[in-house]
């Protein structure tokens, strides 16, 4: 429904609520879903009447649509089945159990069973957590507090427990000045007319010709209220600013700005012949206008609708229709289009969706089929964001999504795009959401808004400036083409498409704003933003999948798809008359899937298909010529032109990116200026960076080739330090030549006001470390595994210091349990503790935590604690422990002994046993892109092993230092790419590709960190490893370079108790929260948990260290040390 309408309605509802038909204006409520009475809620709730307390819900809410509904239904329908008890009422009871409150099972069994068994006590107060039950005003008091706070918490309930502040009688006083308005437009006003109907457009009948139009005071029994006559424009929108006289000029004027002022109020018939006017107005008054059409069902007649409409008219299916056309001499060339390769960009996934940002030429924003969305800089090869997909509040989304979220499916990204003015970008998903992303300058791409906004696939996502207000247009399975605020507010939902909606177009001709959309049975639909429905309604060739671009200046209109017999086609519509206007022609006779394209320059077309790319002149039919790019294309590559059409990004067949260039292109990316960001940065940003391009001044030149074979380049690196020849290059030269770079330095973070750092209460415990450490994957808990093999659970709570529900070191969180006070305590019987090897992992969901302590594996249900099962009993006892990917009943298991057991829970069975190590299995990581397991064993090896067959595959030792023997714990975690892999161990952090099990980066210890590694993870982004030391310090590192950008000294986030005792305390895990990615935990062999954030003024751990760190505090910097060693050589 448009927002007029919208309006409408409240303005119906106040004028209900002034005539007193009390219940019509609460159906209303309840049917439009606009506005939720809280007053008549609580009214109902205090009087017991169940049934319409749940009808009026129904109107803005479900049972299941998300976890506040859920909470809301259950709290009404305990409180009604308790009341039955209590009044003894033991078959009313049974019946609301049966019908009302068994939906609730399925989702905690435990509880359903709780409530039945108060049917077998004489009075439910008998029961522990009821005792307190007082009278049935009192509780419904306590439930009605409850309610009221999940109401506002709920996400559904946004924006509509207000009623908008409106003047009284606001709908008689509109009805007035349109009735005023209308008698000034009569040709004969009379001075008191007689007006007697609303269902009807007034006129006067004129006795005796002609009277000059005078202000009209309608007398009070036309309209009871008001009584005076409210001036015409008085009340701002949607009328214009104009004095209701019988002005000529101004009238003239509104009639000029009636489009402009309201695409809901047209002006009346006025010709030009009625009124005196000035001569510049007489084309706007002669063509006639017609009289307004109801709010919501909008007629656009006027010029651009009439001659959009004859473009959008659908015809009878004709032959193909050729025009004559007058041939130009091009003023372009073969040479404009790019065509050579000038760089490579290992993305590591399938990419699924390409789109450069409008005004920064080389920045790319990249979308995978592995949810992953990437950002980067073309011209300095740099991946700049990366951010792996993760569903950002799962507990506001419905339930139907969340099961489709639990299924083995991934989500991969559909469509990836920036929008007109490059501040945000949007991904849409394979299932039911959308992401929005603020961009606000490099290497910062914040979460802006996540909407679930189609039942099944969200198929495409496009933004729009209807009303001048950025939008979201999504289109999906479900057939519905939706635009969405920049809030998440829904404006409009249209409905017509029979098949899913494959694609839309948003577009302005002229001032008239529409949207194409293409559906998966070849329809193609055209909106208006209104609610009338589609314009037009035609059919694309091929019938199947199509995608519609206009060129760049916005004059012609292109549609490209593949018929479901392959058959693909390219064509030029002609607007004017609904037809095709040429169909071009070079496809091969099948193609494998649905091609894509892109426009250019307003001459040329681009097409993706055959492992190659395939251009035309957009005035000629016959292929124009082709690229393979060098080779390495899949069979139908993904492509995007930047604004400029001097680049061109291309998918490969092995998960990377080619940039294709023409001269232009190159000069740019061979010029990447670090200003072009300077844009978006905020104005405080803008004057720290003294030195134009002081970050990124020695950037690699375009020749520097990039491995094609493999996501990431293998050459080895030790300690940040590559080869001489990359480090002795000159910086850039700065546009002032008297400005000076200044060397970067060392972040130190040495006191506890340099960071905020929160400590889990009831956590220290000197006698039970920490061992594992995990955050929920919801990112709203973190779960401690001691040495002992008691589990922890710290959750934070949303409220007004954390609206976010989220982890944060600003907010001190709640030691969560069971009201049974149940213990997550692992077997330990006939366990030596000092011994034994506690392990854990947490399923997807968060529902179950698997976890053992030298015993048996014990399977704990997360809400209530209580073991759901038992299974691997000692010997020999488990020591690391991880859920398959795609599936939560398939675990590996490593053990003591070596091995590694693939089992199955489902079915209590090992599947296999894979044997290769010599020590204990210390690590475990699965890489779905590769179809790998990766193990790390206390033997310092690493072992790859295929998922399909569970066959080994690969194995390389980590090297260790001269003399040293293989020992202590290495640990494996995958990258977000799913191709790199970081390896920790005591001696060394490193970097591998997994691909080939390359070593590419090295880290070892040395000043300012010289002590033993205990742990170490990537940040949720993979931009960043966390790293712990034996000595107390953390070390913050740059992911891609493992050069170090900040030290943690130990007094910054340990207590001065801890620093002071007799025994060392010292970080022995780190990990990650899953959505910030500067945030972190770690455990103390105190048995201490510490979440740790940067300062809020800082924001981040440092600065990322160039390529040569300079001089850092007058002593070699970190990732300074001298670069001419051998290339296997550990360098200290």
């Amino acid at each position: 429904m448009s927002s007029l309408s919208r309006e409408l309605v409240f303005l119906i509802l106040q004028f209900l609520e002034e005539e007193k038909f009390k219940e019509s204006v609460h159906r209303l409520e309840q049917e439009s879903g606009f506005f939720f009475n809280m007053k008549y809620f609580e009214e109902k709730v205090h009087a017991g009447e169940w049934d319409e307390v749940e009808k009026y819900l129904s109107g803005f809410t479900k049972v299941d649509d998300n976890r506040y509904s859920m909470k809301i239904f259950f709290e009404i329908r305990k409180q009604k089945y308790l009341e039955a008890l209590d009044r003894q009422d033991k078959a009313k009871a049974v019946e609301i159990l049966v019908n009302d409150l068994k939906v609730f099972s399925t989702f905690n069994e435990d509880l359903y069973k709780e409530i039945t068994q108060l049917l077998t006590l004489g009075n439910f107060r008998e029961n522990e957590q009821l005792s307190k039950y007082g009278d049935t005003k009192t509780a419904r008091n306590i439930m009605l507090l409850e309610l009221k706070k999940l109401i506002e918490a709920n996400p559904l309930f946004r924006e509509k427990l207000v009623f908008p502040t409106l003047k009284s009688s606001r709908l008689r006083t509109l009805i007035n000045q349109s009735l005023n308005w209308q008698h000034q437009l009569c040709k004969n006003p009379r001075p008191n007319p007689d007006i007697k109907t609303l269902f009807t457009d007034h006129t006067c009948i004129p006795p005796n010709g002609a009277i000059a139009p005078t202000p009209v005071n309608l007398p009070t029994a036309t309209v009871a209220k008001p009584a005076a006559y409210t001036p015409l424009g008085a009340h701002g929108q949607p009328f214009p600013p104009t004095a209701a006289v019988g002005n000529a000029n101004a009238l003239a004027g509104w009639m000029a700005n009636a489009a402009a002022a309201s695409s809901s109020v047209q002006a009346a018939v006025v010709t030009a012949s009625s009124l005196p006017m000035p001569p510049n107005q007489g084309s706007i008054l002669k063509r006639p206008i017609t009289p307004p059409a109801p709010l919501g069902m909008v007629e656009y007649h006027n010029a651009d609708h009439e001659q959009l409409m004859k473009r959008l008219r659908p015809l009878p299916p004709v032959e193909e229709v050729t025009y004559p056309t007058i041939r130009h001499q091009p003023s372009w060339s073969i040479d404009d289009l790019p065509r050579a390769v000038a760089l490579t960009l290992n993305q590591g996934s399938t990419v699924s969706s390409l789109d450069f940002h409008p005004s920064l030429h080389a920045l790319l924003l990249v979308g995978c089929t592995n949810g992953d969305i990437t950002l980067w800089e073309a011209g300095m090869r740099e991946k700049l964001v990366s951010k792996p997909f993760k569903i950002w509040e799962m507990q506001t989304c419905t339930l139907t999504f969340q099961a489709a979220a639990a299924k083995d499916a991934p989500f991969s990204v559909t469509r990836a795009t920036w929008s007109p003015d490059g501040a945000f970008c949007g991904a849409a998903f394979s299932k039911h959401l959308i992401h929005l992303y603020q961009y606000v300058g490099p290497n910062d791409l914040r979460q802006h808004l996540e909407i679930e906004a189609h039942a099944g696939a969200v198929n495409d996502i496009a933004f729009a400036h209807p009303a001048k207000q950025l939008c979201v247009v999504t289109c999906g399975d479900d057939k519905l083409i939706k635009v969405w605020d920049m809030n998440g507010r829904k404006l409009f939902n249209f409905e017509g498409h029979e098949a899913p909606v494959y694609s839309i177009c948003p577009h302005q001709k002229e001032n008239i704003q529409f949207i194409f959309s293409t559906a998966m049975d070849g329809k193609i639909k055209a909106w208006l933003y209104d609610n009338v429905g589609s314009r037009v309604d035609y059919d694309a060739p091929g019938h199947w999948c199509t995608t519609m671009l206009y060129s760049a200046d916005g004059s012609r209109l292109f549609s490209c798809g593949t018929g479901k017999d392959g058959d693909s086609f390219l064509v030029e519509w002609n607007e004017s008359e609904g037809a095709i206007k040429r169909t071009y022609t070079g496809f091969r006779k099948k193609s494998a899937g649905v091609i894509q394209f892109d426009t250019t320059k307003n001459h040329f077309l681009a097409v993706g298909e055959d492992s190659q790319i395939k251009f035309w002149d957009m005035d000629n039919v016959a292929i124009l010529t082709t690229t393979d790019a060098d080779g390495g294309l899949p069979n139908i590559p993904r492509l995007r032109f930047n604004a400029e059409g001097n680049l061109l990004a291309v998918s490969t067949a092995d998960n990377g990116i080619k940039i294709l260039a023409n001269a232009s292109g190159m000069r740019s990316l061979r010029s990447v200026e670090p200003q072009t960001f300077e844009a978006l940065r905020s104005p405080l940003e803008a004057a720290a960076i003294k030195v134009s391009g002081s970050n990124v001044g020695n950037v690699t030149p375009v020749s520097c080739k990039v491995e094609r074979t493999s996501p990431i380049r293998p050459s080895p690196t030790i300690n940040g330090v590559e080869s001489m020849a990359r480090n002795m290059e000159k910086p850039r030269a700065t546009e002032d030549g008297n400005d000076v770079m200044k060397p970067w330095q060392l972040t130190e973070l040495v006191d506890p006001t340099h960071c905020r750092a929160v400590t889990m209460p009831d956590s220290t415990d000197a006698s039970n470390k920490v061992a594992r450490l995990l955050y929920t994957n919801s990112g709203v808990g973190i779960l401690a595994l001691g040495s002992n093999g008691t589990q922890k659970l710290w959750k934070w709570v949303r409220n007004e210091q954390n609206p976010s529900g989220k982890a944060t070191a600003s907010v001190t969180p709640q030691h969560w349990q069971p009201n049974s006070g149940l213990l997550m305590t692992n077997d330990i019987s006939g366990v030596n503790l000092e011994e034994a090897f506690p392990c854990i992992a947490l399923s997807k969901n968060d529902s179950y935590v698997m976890s053992a302590a030298g015993g048996k594996v014990s399977l704990f249900n997360m809400m209530t604690f209580k073991v759901m099962t038992t299974f691997m009993p000692p010997p020999p006892a488990s020591s690391f422990l991880a859920f398959h990917p795609q599936d939560n009943n398939i675990i590996a298991i490593g053990m003591e002994d070596s091995t590694i057991h693939i089992y199955n829970v489902r079915v209590d069975e090992v599947k296999s046993k894979l044997k290769g190590h010599q020590k204990r299995i210390t690590g475990l990581a699965f890489s779905t892109n590769l179809n790998i397991l990766v193990s790390s064993g206390a033997d310092a090896q690493i072992f790859i092993w295929s998922i399909d067959t569970w066959e080994k595959r690969n194995s390389v030792p980590i090297q260790l230092p001269a003399g040293k023997a293989p020992s202590g714990d290495t640990r494996v975690q995958f990258h977000s790419d799913q191709f790199r892999l970081l390896v920790a161990h005591e001696t060394q952090l490193a970097i591998y590709d997994a691909s080939k099990m390359e070593r590419i980066r090295q880290w070892v210890p040395q000043e300012p960190l010289s002590a033993p590694i205990t742990c170490a993870a990537y940040s949720c982004n993979s931009q960043l490893v966390f790293a712990s030391f034996g000595d107390g310090n953390i070390g913050i590192f740059d992911a891609d370079t493992l050069r170090l950008r900040c030290r943690l000294a130990p007094h910054a986030y340990m207590s001065q108790a801890a620093m002071s005792g007799g025994q060392a305390v010292t970080p022995v895990v780190v990990a990650a929260h899953p959505q910030e990615p500067n945030q972190f935990a770690v455990g103390l062999a105190d048995g201490t948990v510490k979440v740790i954030e940067p300062i809020e003024s800082d924001g981040k751990w440092g600065t990322s260290p160039p390529a040569d760190n300079g001089v850092l505090n007058s002593r070699p910097g970190s990732s300074s040390a001298a670069s001419n060693h051998a290339p296997d050589q550990v360098h200290r």
